[in-house]
């Protein structure tokens, strides 16, 4: 409960709070636009810069649960500040790695400092306004969650190209002293020791899990997958960590989370769906940026500026879908979802090196659109059964399942995408030889075969196309993938009534 002084400075409160998550969203988007300056700085493959983004949502989904018996163990004041001043130093630390093992270790830093700040955010504002203004203050506060992701890409772009790839971690520092003096002038300090029994066990079984899967994804493709030591070491980590949780959860007094969770339908499907949808959605945020800069020659701004619309298309279905979900129902406002993601996955399938940001662009919204009607229908679903007491456990796996699906996504796809442009590469040039003919007489002279930098040209632009050919077959194959969710919809069963007391789940 709210203490006086906090309903007094409920205000400024409210704005150190927004301003503590705008700077916590802001990080799931900012640093996209600049993988490929991060990328040649610290000598990074194309499918190791990625940890940048994995490691942080990783460390975000494995310290959310602990973050809510924290805040109730040293007192939630207390809580706010270490997590404020924890991000804004690792994000210090981020902006002056240099090497990428110095920079993925500061961006988990990152992810367990910053973990809680939403959480926490959602529950003071309950705490310390009436139930009248909820709805309007719940508005206000999610315009901040909103807002990162809207102007990550292009903020990012803009410091990056006019200062450098540093800067959109420097870019934490003065958000992150306003937050951080707001809180500590205006918060009244809560002295904690209320903490629930906390199951260790199952907590450090699941972190195993989580860890052992995440390496699997990030270092089988370059392992060569099960031919490696390695990686038989990891998946038997996955799988010991797997085992061991649930165990624990089915034997323990007080689970991790409680057993009643696995016994919803409702939950259990909304659940695996959110984490496909992680897996098929939320990793071409990461590869767009990639695909514009390496491939079209974009700069880190222009590449922001055109990743803009996927933030403008969640922000209007954002506004429209509590009305859309009253009049057609959740299923309903689901399907309208998935259809408008796969149109977009289809869209970005048609990609060629000669077009313009407008089919980016639309594409882009088009996907903000469809993914934006996701999270409100899904969390309706969900909650239609559960029991009010497991709701606030529920948001946390929810959460965790959608962090670790897209994770893994942006890692498998990451290297599904090199695999195949190498393919693809062997399979062009196997029909180029220097003797031939008709392709003297028809290539540009640039790619003169009887020379070494026309050849190395040549190379370049067969790497360029077969790289093109591979973004659209895997946009294509996620379009096809994202289709066959729909019939999992059957399965989920509306609620008689629709709950006004199930938490919001926003969409990263």
């Amino acid at each position: 409960m709210a203490s006086q002084k906090d309903i007094a400075n409920r205000f400024p409160i409210t704005g150190a709070l927004m301003l503590a998550t705008l700077m916590n969203t802001l990080d799931s988007t900012i640093a996209n636009v600049a993988l490929p300056h991060m990328q040649g700085s610290v000598s990074a493959a194309a499918d190791q810069i990625v940890w940048v983004l994995t490691s942080y949502i990783i460390a975000t989904a494995i310290m959310t649960p602990l973050s809510g018996w924290l805040s109730m163990k040293i007192g939630r004041k207390t809580m706010f500040l270490a997590s404020i001043s924890g991000f804004t130093m690792a994000s210090i630390l981020c902006g002056i790695a240099t090497s990428l093992p110095e920079l993925v270790i500061f961006r988990l830093l990152q992810g367990v400092a910053g973990a809680s700040l939403m959480p926490l955010s959602q529950t003071t504002m309950l705490d310390i306004y009436p139930q009248r203004l909820i709805p309007r203050v719940m508005s206000i506060w999610s315009a901040a969650v909103i807002l990162g992701p809207i102007i990550g890409p292009t903020l990012g772009g803009w410091l990056t190209e006019n200062l450098s790839w540093r800067w959109v971690f420097y870019i934490n520092v003065p958000i992150g002293i306003l937050a951080f003096v707001g809180i500590w002038t205006f918060m009244d300090r809560d002295d904690g020791g209320r903490e629930r029994p906390f199951d260790f066990l199952g907590f450090g079984a699941l972190v195993l899990f989580i860890g052992g899967f995440q390496l699997l994804v990030d270092r089988g493709p370059s392992q060569d997958w099960f031919d490696s030591k390695e990686i038989w070491i990891e998946t038997a980590i996955c799988l010991a960590g797997l085992w061991i949780f649930i165990v624990q959860t089915m034997t323990a007094e007080h689970p991790f989370f409680h057993r009643d969770l696995v016994k919803d339908g409702n939950f259990v499907g909304t659940t695996l769906f959110g984490m496909f949808v992680g897996v098929l959605l939320f990793s071409t945020s990461a590869l767009l940026p990639s695909m514009m800069q390496n491939l079209m020659g974009y700069s880190a701004l222009q590449a922001g500026v055109a990743s803009v619309t996927r933030g403008l298309g969640s922000l209007i279905a954002f506004l429209a879908v509590p009305m859309l979900v009253v009049r057609f129902g959740p299923r309903m406002v689901l399907l309208v979802g998935i259809l408008l993601s796969s149109l977009a996955l289809w869209q970005m399938g048609q990609f060629d090196l000669s077009m313009t940001p407008t089919p980016i662009e639309i594409a882009g919204f088009v996907q903000g659109l469809g993914t934006g009607l996701l999270f409100a229908p899904l969390n309706t679903l969900a909650y239609a059964k559960l029991a009010p007491i497991h709701r606030t456990e529920g948001t946390v796996v929810a959460t965790m399942a959608r962090s670790l699906g897209s994770s893994a996504g942006i890692s498998l796809l990451q290297a599904m995408l090199i695999r195949d442009a190498a393919t693809t590469h062997s399979g062009l040039s196997e029909h180029i030889t220097a003797t031939d003919p008709v392709l003297r007489w028809a290539l540009p002279q640039m790619f003169n075969l009887q020379s070494g930098p026309g050849l190395g040209a040549l190379n370049g632009e067969i790497s360029r196309q077969g790289s093109m050919i591979s973004y659209d077959a895997l946009f294509s194959g996620m379009a096809i993938g994202c289709l066959l969710l729909a019939p999992s919809l059957l399965l989920l069963k509306p609620p008689k009534s629709l709950p006004s007391s199930a938490p919001e789940m926003v969409a990263d």
